[in-house]
């Protein structure tokens, strides 16, 4: 985000004056709106000429390079004119540019400076006691990096400043988590009370404004403390894994899921060991591989690749990364030597050939995920040429796994390494020489350690959605986002559906997100700060950012129409990108000087992006409230718990209640034969109601496990748990979510049910009951439905169970009972005879609010003679 500065031409110092050689710069401020990840930064720079001729100020501000500048103005007092600057196609302001540089009075004004910025910088010639306004528009989309977005200013006034301020302002519908800012240049302490941060639900202030002697170096100096980074990270609230919103008929769909397990990953590091590595860039190289083989997981599956003029490999095949296999690989790194020339092309090749082998041959986990990382900081010299190499690897990859290439150093052709990432799902960095190269090396690392997800698929429904973004993604990443904005074709429409689909470490997920077009555009609206447009800016942004990507690896007329289009977009937009230039009319000399504001060419620019690769696939049904079959006989518990017996022979139904202690654990099912067992445990309400002498209790939790799966899933009132032998996955009841892995589905329908279904066996469907928030009586409680339950074994037992086996019963001597609506009768069932009441409980699989009536006869005292033995007998230890 936002950096400001100004410097003069030959200054010194005067005195304690905040002049320096008659120039004042008396207003320097950042001004921040960030909404939804989206980034509007304005630095305004204000100057005074204090001496009695005319001076050169030069205006300086640092900017990511992920930015693209949107507007720059320059206003002089002394002829009251204001200089725009206007966006063109690069070749119109070329031609405007020409006769200034025939004049020789011109100067580039943007330049690569650094890793992370560009450096734009513009100097006018002000005249004696005249006043000079800069002004800087740019604006990004911030990306998600290991948990956190970060906006990275610049400060660098480069003498004391009046008033100095940053003023950031950030909104985000899902309600902030965390917001932190720091400054390189002082410590914490010494920031006081120049810095001031706060958030509260959606809203999120940072204010950095410090007073003069807060800007000095020491007491008495007139050189100022600030000169470095200022950084502002937040993250917001993820109850739910995605979210979409919706401005002015454009959508922005964010998703990134957590509590979900690593996917186990088959990692082959293919490293340069020519000759050039010599040194301090090998040495480097294997201290970060040495740290990186303290964060591999026992499940990955590694191997190491050396090219020089020939390639060698650690292992034949890869191996575990068992703690043994771990020693050998620290001795192994800490041997590798330079040696050669750079043959890129047959060590990326045999790295990739490892990797298919060790699929074709099941020697890595079914669901693992494979990843090339590729570490040069040369051309290739030997073997063969680029060209052929892309072909090689395109043909060696077929799109099954990612590329990622690191460039060490600037002695390479990184456009060559970029678009062979890119071609092949992956993305380039380039890895400075410096003190850190060790850092950047495993930082890159960390960011692409821990898989959620693979093959990722955004669905929206067919024809309702125009000019997509990206929606399919090889990996999602742990502490990254997905990001996808598109066009409503029909801005009337109420509402629409997507589905976001993957393959997790342990079964394969659907997430549903519904959204009511009407609400979500109401919640936005109530921000005054928001700028109105900025979703379709996200979207011109995140389009344009992708079409270059593409454009880097087209040719002939698929790259002119991908020109066309980023171009047009551009213009449109008023976006400074590679295919247009900002021309800047200044004052100079009684003439107008023009100047030229360019995006630094791919050449120079080091800046990496994710790949994208564009593909749309029509949604596939999704996860829908559940219905039951109609005609199929039922059993459940729900409510204060009322266990429901349905028995068809006799179209009628029998019910009891299990009065227990809140903490108890019962059985409800085990079936020995299929190896599954379901248990619930009791809740209480808060206290007695005032109508009832005694406390009502629920179900709160419910464990259900399958031994021959090696399954558990835990259900409680606020999220869903689910093991199998490789980890834990964790869903909110906020979640819309389809799960599957072999012999299992489950769905979660948000906020009201869940659905396990166990291949072509029994069904159980959970209903979450939510009472309203600070009830002070009752709490959020579950209801438990059976369906095909005669798919369960003739040995199947449990409080509930133990009814699925066909049972009869008689019911004679019907007469009135204590209550007049609920008559008494006389019931024979497993040969005992037992008194009954006839009333009715609720059946709230259809409708999880008001439930639909089931007449049934209620047996008293926990159900005695109906179920076998007594109900303690059914008490277990815990929940598994």
């Amino acid at each position: 985000s936002g950096k400001g500065g100004m410097r003069q031409k030959g200054w010194g110092r005067e005195g304690t004056q905040i002049a320096v050689n008659g120039i004042e710069i008396y207003s320097t401020k950042i001004n921040c709106k960030v909404t939804s990840r989206f980034a509007h930064n304005v630095v305004t720079t204000r100057a005074v000429n204090r001496a009695d001729t005319a001076k050169e100020v030069s205006f300086d501000v640092e900017l990511p390079k992920t930015a693209f500048i949107t507007n720059f103005t320059l206003w002089v007092t002394i002829d009251g004119v204001t200089y725009p600057g206007h966006v063109k196609e690069k070749e119109v302001a070329k031609k405007q540019y020409e006769k200034a540089v025939s004049q020789g009075k011109t100067a580039g004004l943007v330049k690569a400076s650094g890793r992370k910025l560009e450096k734009f910088t513009v100097s006018v010639n002000v005249a004696a006691g005249s006043k000079v306004t800069f002004e800087l528009t740019y604006e990004e989309l911030l990306k998600r990096h290991k948990g956190k977005y970060e906006m990275y200013l610049k400060v660098q006034p480069k003498q004391l400043v009046k008033h100095f301020e940053i003023d950031a302002h950030i909104f985000e519908p899902q309600g902030i988590s965390m917001l932190d800012a720091e400054a390189s240049f002082i410590t914490n302490d010494l920031l006081g009370s120049a810095l001031t941060k706060s958030f509260s639900g959606k809203k999120g202030h940072v204010s950095f404004k410090p007073s003069l002697d807060q800007q000095r170096s020491c007491p008495t100096c007139t050189d100022s403390l600030l000169n470095g980074d200022f950084t502002i990270t937040y993250d917001v609230n993820r109850e739910s894994p995605a979210n979409i919103q919706i401005v002015n008929g454009y959508f922005v769909h964010f998703f990134a899921p957590q509590g979900l397990p690593v996917v186990p990953k088959n990692v082959v590091f293919v490293i340069d060991v020519s000759g050039s590595m010599y040194g301090r860039k090998l040495e480097q190289t294997k201290d970060a591989l040495l740290k990186i083989l303290e964060d591999m997981r026992e499940e990955d599956h590694l191997n190491f690749i050396l090219f020089s003029s020939d390639v060698t490999t650690w292992k034949e095949h890869l191996v575990q990364a068992t703690p043994e296999n771990l020693q050998e690989a620290r001795a192994f790194v800490k041997s590798i030597q330079d040696q050669g020339s750079t043959n890129l092309n047959d060590g990326l090749l045999r790295g990739i050939s490892m990797l298919n082998t060790a699929r074709e041959e099941h020697r890595v986990p079914e669901r693992s995920t494979s990843i090339v990382i590729m570490l040069t900081d040369g051309d290739a010299n030997s073997g063969e040429g680029p060209e052929k190499i892309q072909e090689n690897v395109r043909n060696a990859i077929g799109g099954k796994f990612p590329l990622y290439n690191l460039g060490f150093g600037n002695n390479l052709n990184y456009n060559f390494l970029e678009s062979l990432a890119l071609e092949n799902d992956g993305f380039a960095r380039r890895i400075y020489e410096d003190s850190d190269a060790n850092l950047q090396l495993h930082g890159f690392y960390e960011e692409v350690a821990n898989p959620l997800l693979t093959s990722v698929e955004m669905e929206y429904p067919k024809n309702a959605i125009l000019d997509l973004t990206q929606n399919s993604y090889q990996h999602f990443y742990d502490g990254s986002e997905i990001v996808v904005a598109g066009r409503l074709a029909d801005e009337d429409m109420n509402s629409f559906k997507a589905d976001v689909k993957g393959h997790g470490a342990l079964n394969d997920l659907t997430f549903t997100e519904e959204v009511d077009l009407k609400e979500t555009e109401a919640a936005l609206k109530e921000r005054e700060y928001i700028f109105g447009n900025y979703i379709e800016r996200l979207w011109a942004y995140l389009t344009i950012e992708q079409l270059l990507e593409k454009r880097k690896n087209a040719r002939g007329e698929e790259k002119e129409n991908l020109t066309a289009q980023a171009l047009d977009l551009s213009l449109k937009y008023h976006f400074v990108t590679p295919l247009t230039s900002m021309v800047v009319t200044k004052p100079e000399d009684n003439e107008d000087q023009t100047a030229i504001a360019d995006k630094p060419g791919e050449a120079t620019s080091q800046t990496s992006f994710s790949a994208y690769r564009t593909s749309y696939q029509p949604p596939l049904g999704s996860a829908a409230s559940y219905q039951p079959p109609l005609g199929t006989p039922y059993y459940y518990v729900d409510g204060d718990p009322h266990f429901i017996i349905q028995v068809p022979e006799q179209d009628d139904a029998i019910c009891f209640n299990i009065d227990e202690e809140p903490g108890t654990v019962l059985r409800l099912i085990q079936d020995p034969a299929i190896g599954l067992t379901v248990n619930g445990q009791i809740i209480g309400d808060k206290k007695s109601s005032p109508d009832s002498a005694t406390r009502k209790t629920y179900f709160g939790k419910l464990g259900i496990a399958s031994a021959h799966m090696d399954l558990r899933i835990e259900v409680t009132t606020e999220k869903i748990s689910l093991w199998n032998e490789v980890g834990r996955s964790t869903f909110s009841w906020l979640d819309t979510v389809t799960v599957t892995q072999d012999g299992l589905s489950m769905t979660i329908n948000r906020k009201k049910n869940m659905v396990v279904s166990f291949g072509e066996g029994v069904t159980f469907v959970v209903i979450l009951h939510q009472v309203w928030k600070n009830h002070p009586i009752h709490q959020d409680f579950l209801g438990f439905y059976v369906v095909d339950s005669h798919r369960m074994s003739a040995w199947t037992h449990g409080l509930l169970g133990q009814f699925f086996h066909p049972f009869d019963f008689k019911v004679s001597d019907v007469h009135p009972g204590s209550e007049p609506t609920k008559p008494d009768a006389t019931m024979v069932v497993k040969n005992r005879q037992l008194t009954v009441t006839r009333g009715s409980q609720r059946d709230y699989r259809m409708d999880a609010r008001a439930g639909t009536k089931v007449a049934c006869w209620f047996v008293h005292n926990n159900g005695e003679g109906l179920i076998d033995g007594v109900h303690t007998d059914y008490i277990v230890p815990n929940l598994f």
